[in-house]
């Protein structure tokens, strides 16, 4: 009787619309749950719920948007985030240590379902392992971004993290090369993108989602505006389109755009993957918004756009992704407040979903980086023109008209089309954990020197490429239980 019960409980759970709240197989005899259809879903479903651990989805944030230049933080915290801000980091760090084990359980848990599913299956079946695959292959993306070098600097023998396709959590290999984890994640990626259809929500994998994902690894994959990969920069390109011309997805209108973060994730057409939270996921004071925001009452607001940010964006007053950055004021609505002697900007892209302070659902991919993504790949091909066509459609649907589009003859002080891209990319996806990597990944020097706790002690304020502390260290937790892995130096 527990048994069909537990059944009936994952049928309904895996069946109700994009319900990814609960562990779907809590009891469930492992032995069974991988030989029926039910429990296949049901697992998957749990894959899913990992991304939504706060130790994935907080811890990664961490590491993409706190070591840039778009954030300063106002003042001390005891949250261990001050150490990837501060590039002060050490082996036993907690979001470093707490983001492998979730990304590592994460992984197991889609080999456990990929290995359940034979090449006979249904069709059905066969888009859960495409779903399976293209978790694995994100969190081994992930993963690297974090441990191992940008792909430009001695792919072949710089060491990324281990690649584990078995289903044991008692074991680990040895760390890859940095070459090696991208072959395996595109290797996952191709199969998945033939693997799955184009029928799920946006809360889930599709073929237009390990599409999105290839053009992003292939991005990172085409190497310095100086010397770049144009067999990688090509591939960007061939998979940004395939997404943008699979007719999907739609670039929301400029009135809209100051509140695409506060729709409920479905209702977004612009949104290609994004993990849902719902209600009861919301963390509270532990919510990533948290951090940046107040909201009746609710959050820290400690994290504010740096200065060289809203210079950037202050360019152009009439630019709507201004709405994402809100000023807060004195009672005489008129002088700025201070913390600390920074001013203070809310930022609100973590906040307000469905009118609730806290809640949000992270976007991992949308259509305005795939135009991005095109740009970046033809600047490096020395496609100037497509560069600017793309980077001109994102400006327009910013508000921006006229002389503040951009023509290849007319760059408006920027030193060469490459920069208008990265500076586009900079606004655009400002927060949304990706302008760290953007920088390093181009052999690109971060510049730290704007105010901000960052310049007190011995935080670093320049930090080129070839820094050691552009990568985290492996773990302690996990190099005393696994005699094979090599600490980054």
């Amino acid at each position: 009787m527990k048994k069909i019960i537990t059944i009936a409980a994952i049928l309904l759970i895996a069946t109700t619309s994009c319900d990814l709240n609960y562990l779907p197989y809590d009891g469930f005899p492992e032995s069974e749950l991988f030989k029926s259809d039910i429990g296949i879903k049901g697992a998957t479903v749990g894959n899913y719920n990992q991304l939504k651990d706060a130790a994935y989805q907080r811890g990664f944030h961490f590491f993409g948007e706190y070591g840039g230049d778009n954030l300063s933080l106002s003042g001390p915290t005891r949250d261990h985030l001050i150490y990837c801000y501060n590039y002060e980091h050490f082996s036993s760090m907690g979001p470093t240590t707490y983001f492998w084990e979730s990304a590592y359980r994460l992984i197991v848990g889609c080999n456990k379902v990929i290995q359940a599913i034979d090449d006979n299956a249904s069709a059905e079946m066969k888009h859960l392992k495409g779903e399976n695959l293209f978790l694995r292959a994100q969190a081994l993306f992930h993963l690297s971004n974090c441990f191992g070098r940008p792909y430009y600097q001695s792919p072949e023998t710089n060491l990324s993290v281990p690649i584990k396709l078995d289903d044991l959590m008692t074991t680990i290999p040895p760390r890859s090369t940095v070459k090696d984890v991208y072959n395996q994640v595109i290797a996952d990626l191709l199969i998945a993108e033939q693997l799955m259809g184009s029928s799920k929500s946006n809360a889930y994998a599709s073929k237009e989602v390990a599409q999105a994902l290839l053009s992003r690894v292939y991005l990172y994959m085409s190497g310095t505006p100086e010397k770049p990969n144009q067999e990688y920069a090509k591939k960007s390109i061939e998979y940004a389109d395939k997404v943008i011309n699979s007719g999907r997805y739609s670039l929301i209108p400029t009135q809209d755009l100051k509140n695409y973060f506060t729709w409920a994730p479905e209702s977004n057409k612009e949104t290609i993957f994004e993990v849902k939270h719902i209600v009861v996921d919301d963390r509270n004071l532990g919510a990533i918004g948290a951090l940046y925001n107040i909201v009746n009452g609710k959050g820290w607001g400690q994290l504010y756009p740096s200065q060289p940010m809203r210079e950037l964006i202050d360019q152009n007053p009439e630019d709507a992704r201004r709405g994402f950055i809100v000023p807060q004021y004195a009672a005489d609505g008129v002088t700025l407040k201070l913390n600390n002697g920074l001013p203070v900007y809310y930022i609100t892209k973590f906040s307000l979903q469905e009118g609730y302070p806290t809640l949000s659902s992270p976007v991992h991919f949308r259509l305005a980086e795939m135009y991005l993504n095109r740009a970046e790949a033809s600047a490096k091909l020395g496609k100037n023109q497509d560069a600017i066509d793309d980077v001109n459609l994102i400006r327009t649907r910013a508000g921006l008209t006229g002389e503040k589009l951009y023509t290849v003859s007319n760059l408006k002080g920027r030193s060469s089309v490459f920069a208008v891209v990265l500076e586009e990319r900079r606004i655009e996806l400002m927060f949304e954990a990706q302008r760290r990597w953007d920088i390093f990944r181009n052999g690109l020097t971060l510049d730290r020197n704007y105010p901000g706790i960052h310049t007190s002690g011995k935080a670093l304020l320049s930090i080129p490429a070839t820094h050691p502390r552009v990568v985290f260290f492996i773990p302690e937790s996990q190099m005393l239980v696994q005699s094979n892995l090599v600490q980054n130096p």
